[in-house]
């Protein structure tokens, strides 16, 4: 990926981390700031047959392979939801059980994927400027998984770098994360964010808007307008979700309606605590009553949150979702939400 097809705060971003020596990066922060694109475009500098300070030169066979994902030197650990979502390979094994449905993609980074990986950094590598491999999220690995990538962060090769990109950092083992160099991802200015936004397909009058909804993430706010969101429904859902109104959330997964949820709980509880809704403007907000309630309700989202992808009856779920959140926000002021049944 050349310097000039990056968002201007990755690319900043890049230069620092080139400037500085190291041969394994933990890049942390939240979700939406460009860890995987940052973690891509640092191995793809690493590997590059010209590089400069600014990165790799986005027109070498080195960096066609990359763009082209056929890399002999660079090995991605991703799970396989993710790999097919950004158009990497699965390799012939998996692909086929797959296609054949003995089993579903996986969700978590495979072990046999990272005993593939340690495997990888020991051979010689074949375009003769070391090797390189990517680890997106990193906190997808379970804890055999961390453990058998830990012993070749311990005693790595000498030829291989490692970039590890995690948007939970706090999930990977403290053993993991103190044998990389750490790297918080920058938050972009509002309007750098809203011109890139714009660069990317998004209407003007609908990036500030969507970069709202983001909580000022510019790459979650792009996936918003992937998904069919648009500024305007996204500020009548609060107070339709008052009123109980189910059907604003109807075209949207049981996942993606409890993260709205959970957005519209932490600016209410933001609000009652004197401080600055993130997500939502003031005036679109309704009144909520009790931070009792809405503590409990914030609990119950979160655990909610772990089942989403399973729910028994979407429908029902979401019909739920909406009562307890009407519930929640009609609680008077020191009340507390009672517990589902």
């Amino acid at each position: 990926m050349s310097a000039a097809a990056q968002a201007p705060w990755i690319a900043a971003q890049l230069r620092t981390l080139l400037a500085q020596r190291g041969h394994a990066w933990l890049l942390h922060g939240a979700s939406g700031l460009g860890q995987y694109t940052l973690g891509l475009s640092l191995a793809q500098a690493w590997l590059c047959e010209r590089p400069t300070a600014d990165g790799a030169c986005g027109q070498c066979e080195s960096c066609h392979a990359v763009e082209v994902r056929t890399h002999a030197d660079l090995a991605v650990l991703m799970p396989e939801t993710v790999l097919l979502e950004l158009g990497w390979p699965l390799d012939e094994k998996s692909q086929k059980d797959i296609d054949d449905k003995k089993r579903k993609p996986s969700k978590e980074i495979r072990v046999e994927a990272m005993r593939d990986a340690v495997e990888f950094a020991q051979r010689t590598s074949a375009r003769g400027r070391g090797k390189a491999v990517l680890v997106y999220p990193a906190e997808r690995m379970n804890h055999i998984t961390a453990n058998t990538l830990l012993k070749t962060l311990e005693e790595p090769p000498g030829d291989v770098r490692f970039v590890l990109a995690s948007e939970a950092s706090h999930q990977l083992l403290p053993t993991i994360r103190s044998r990389c160099l750490a790297h918080t991802m920058v938050w972009p200015q509002g309007a750098d964010a809203q011109a890139w936004l714009q660069e990317q397909g998004v209407a003007a009058t609908a990036a500030p808007g969507l970069l709202r909804a983001a909580g000022g993430r510019p790459e979650d706010a792009l996936r918003l307008k992937a998904a069919g969101r648009d500024p305007k429904t996204w500020a009548q859902l609060p107070k339709a979700v008052a009123r109980g109104e189910v059907a604003v959330l109807g075209d949207w997964s049981p996942a993606e309606a409890i993260d709205a949820l959970q957005k519209l709980c932490h600016d209410l509880l933001a609000v009652a605590c004197g401080a600055e809704p993130r997500f939502f403007e003031r005036g679109d907000l309704p009144k909520a009553g009790s931070v009792a309630a809405l503590t409990a309700w914030s609990r119950e989202l979160a655990q909610e949150a772990r089942t989403a992808e399973h729910p028994f009856n979407a429908g029902l779920l979401l019909e739920s979702l909406v009562s307890r959140a009407r519930a929640a926000l009609a609680a008077p002021v020191n009340s507390r939400l009672q517990p589902s049944p």
